[in-house]
């Protein structure tokens, strides 16, 4: 079975590969940067201003002699600011913005230079002094209106400050045992509408781990946002960062470009989130010379996700779509009578397989409602999708889907049952009892069942006694010693295979 992995940290860290950026021309409307000119890491150029706090202007500012690479404190009234040039910027003019501490562990900062970044720096706290060098940034010099923040301890706070206000202006936040004030995490839904991806990079010793980036990674997860999480074995809240910072960089240059176009059935009538496994591994670190527990996007597939909205002009309030990375000839579905949950093990095989999973609306009080579920299957077959869904269910949620099945044979390629029972709140008529018209149309039957779980014996044994002596195909898989949850079956491949093997060309 082919996997489409999606590229992240996880193959960096496996291969410590990474691809620079094009830096073959940089972004017209870029004004380059002038002044009190002096070298930072790696020989690269280092430009420092101070801003007036009353007026907000910024002029070229002279470091005093034996500041290094840091920053020393700005005089009264002043704020001191700092941009680092890249050798030649990359195009788009990314740029990387410290949310405090210059200088502290700036492998990350270096790794962006080299890749056609500027960074750049002022002063903390976040504040119209903050904005007044945002706006000189972007507006006179021409860099690129949503930059990446790093942010380090109380950095993270100024970072997600910031962004919390702002979160049309930044891309994505690399947080590094970061804490998070409470008015920005009530509004951690803001940074999830605008698309912001996070990286939290932690110790699992860090006094602020639990309440502050568990807390931050459990409500993106809700909101449907993007976040990914390391926490490094052993450390404390130091040393920050990773001393290979390559799979930072990395994942900072995958998250500054534009968002790709949306498909054709998701217009604005859709809300567009993410899908993806909430499955940890535990990697090694070789700099480090420890292992670290990582999460989200950047070590599993990711899918978009697009949700209906109550007002648009589906009126299929409730529907959700997960798209894969590429269609399948054909454009095969998945119909599900449930929503999807993170640990849907089939689920995301058939995505990686090509496939879209679907899930019903279900809005009604009284359950399903059918002529939502017809309209909704109508819209997706005009947009293109295959005219024989997978029709898909867990529970008492797969009676929905064999009793839409079961009045709509020639529409289903296959149905499939995890811990089923056949009992629907659609039908008037227990599915069970009418199985003859999905046997007469040659629709294969496939249940997941564990061997402990309750419906077993008085649903899927009795549907399978039936199906096959109505001539219909039924396989039923049955893991032992596991009860009703998880539904999804420890070994989803051959269940994947039936399903595939049930698809037939219909354009």
């Amino acid at each position: 079975m082919k996997s489409r992995a999606r590229f992240g940290l996880a193959a960096i860290l496996i291969a410590s590969v990474f691809a620079p950026l094009d830096n073959a021309r940089a972004a017209d409307g870029y004004t380059p940067f002038e002044g009190e000119k002096s070298s930072w890491r790696d020989g690269f150029d280092r430009y420092d201003f101070v801003m007036d706090e009353a007026s907000l202007t910024v002029a070229p500012f002279k470091r005093p002699e034996g500041e290094g690479f840091g920053v020393g404190g700005p005089a009264k009234g002043q704020r001191r600011c700092v941009v680092i040039v890249p050798k030649q910027p990359a195009p788009g003019l990314p740029w990387s913005w410290r949310g405090q501490y210059w200088d502290h562990e700036p492998q990350t900062e270096v790794e962006l230079l080299r890749r056609g970044f500027h960074v750049v720096y002022v002063t903390p706290d976040p504040g119209k002094h903050w904005e007044a060098w945002y706006a000189y940034l972007t507006e006179k010099h021409g860099l690129a209106k949503k930059p990446a923040f790093v942010g380090m301890s109380k950095g993270g706070v100024n970072a997600y400050d910031w962004a919390a206000s702002h979160p049309d202006k930044v891309s994505c936040i690399y947080a590094d045992n970061p804490a998070i004030h409470p008015e920005a995490f009530a509004r951690l839904g803001e940074l999830a509408k605008h698309d912001v991806a996070l990286l939290n990079i932690c110790g699992s010793q860090d006094f602020l781990l639990e309440r502050h980036t568990l807390a931050i990674e459990a409500r993106y997860h809700q909101l449907g946002g993007l976040i990914t999480v390391m926490i490094k074995e052993g450390p404390a809240h130091h040393p920050h960062s990773l001393r290979d910072a390559k799979p930072i960089a990395n994942w900072i240059v995958e998250h500054v470009g534009p968002a790709g176009e949306r498909p054709d059935f998701a217009d604005a009538d859709f809300v567009k989130s993410y899908y993806y496994s909430l499955d940890g591994t535990y990697r090694r670190l070789d700099a480090e010379n420890t292992y670290a527990v990582c999460r989200g996007p950047g070590f599993v597939p990711c899918h978009d996700r697009y949700d209906a909205r109550a007002e648009g002009a589906w009126g299929l309030t409730g529907m959700a779509v997960i798209a894969p990375k590429a269609a399948a000839p054909g454009k095969p579905w998945v119909f599900r009578a449930d929503a999807i949950a993170r640990d849907a093990a089939v689920d995301q095989a058939l995505l990686a397989e090509g496939f879209h999973i679907v899930a019903a609306p279900i809005v009604a009080q009284a359950g399903p409602v059918r002529e939502q579920w017809d309209a909704l299957y109508k819209r997706l077959v005009d947009h293109g999708f295959s005219t024989r869904p997978v029709m898909e269910g867990a529970g008492t949620a797969a009676g929905e889907a064999y009793a839409w099945a079961v009045d709509n044979p020639e529409k289903v390629s296959c149905v499939y049952g995890e811990n089923p029972a056949l009992r629907s709140l659609m039908a008037k008529q227990p599915p069970l009892d009418h199985l003859n018209a999905l046997a007469k149309a040659g629709v294969p039957l496939i249940h997941a069942c564990g061997s402990l779980d309750p419906w077993l014996e008085g649903e899927t044994r009795v549907a399978e006694k039936r199906y096959k002596e109505l001539g219909g195909k039924m396989t039923v898989f049955v893991d032992e010693g596991r009860g009703h949850l998880p539904t999804a079956p420890k070994d989803p491949n051959p269940v994947v295979e039936l399903i595939l093997a049930a698809q037939k060309p219909t354009r």
